[in-house]
């Protein structure tokens, strides 16, 4: 354990929810004149202040709604904070709804290049490692074919296979140790223990708590955006307990 590798700072996530939707530009201007159009300032996040060192593994739990997805889309740099500033050093695996960066027009085989240059990897890493994605996923049989025929399934292992071929300082996990089956499941958690073994800084949010025990080594308790509770695995699932009980 060392130097500080992210350090998120009084980050504050605002969304607008218009709650009318309107539907031309004429239907606006009557709706706005008998002041009909509400805008509906919603925080997803509030003040949320926490450092890592290289190598922990951070657990992030809460309900459905808590701001935990919006929090990992924050650190990876999808979401720009409302207020607040994000650090980070290194290479940065966000597995965030693998494979949205895909096109279901293109084959399996177009989108590694696809994915891999949203990513940030260059053609020739991905020439090298192409193989490896291919065979990890399982679906060399299906990888000419456009991503349209594939499963939600088939579609996750191919995103899961891209995004872990880097050796990355950190890793952004959200949900993706719960797709495919049970099979695959074992190998790409096997294949995340492996990073962890590198001395990866991991942020994970699973809906298991039993899973995040498992994985992490601190955890961070979130509730309509704010931060609860944040510290050792130990003492934080047994506040959660607690909470879902």
């Amino acid at each position: 354990m060392g130097k500080e590798i992210i350090k998120v700072d009084h980050v504050s996530m605002k969304f607008n929810l218009s709650q009318e939707k309107v539907d031309s530009i004429k239907e606006y201007v009557i709706k706005f004149l008998k002041r009909e159009i509400k805008y509906d300032e919603f925080w997803a996040l509030n003040d949320i202040s926490f450092s890592m060192k290289k190598g922990e593994r951070l657990g992030i739990l809460g309900l459905n709604g808590a701001g935990k997805s919006t929090l990992l889309k924050v650190i990876a740099g999808v979401f720009k904070p409302t207020e607040g500033k994000v650090t980070r050093h290194g290479v940065l695996a966000p597995m965030l709804e693998l494979g949205a960066g895909f096109d279901m027009q293109y084959t399996g085989a177009e989108n590694i290049y696809l994915y891999g240059s949203v990513l940030g990897y260059s053609k020739a890493f991905i020439d090298e490692r192409y193989d490896e994605i291919v065979e990890f996923s399982e679906l060399k049989k299906f990888i000419d074919v456009p991503l349209k025929n594939y499963s939600s399934g088939m579609r996750a292992r191919l995103g899961f296979s891209i995004a872990t071929v880097v050796e990355p300082d950190i890793l952004i996990l959200d949900e993706v140790l719960s797709v495919g089956d049970a099979k695959f499941r074992k190998k790409s958690e096997k294949k995340v223990m492996d990073m962890f073994d590198k001395g990866v800084t991991v942020l994970f949010v699973s809906h298991s708590l039993e899973q995040v025990e498992r994985l992490c080594n601190k955890a961070m308790i979130l509730e309509h955006g704010s931060m609860l509770e944040y510290g050792d695995i130990g003492k934080v699932a047994d506040a959660y307990r607690k909470i879902i009980e």
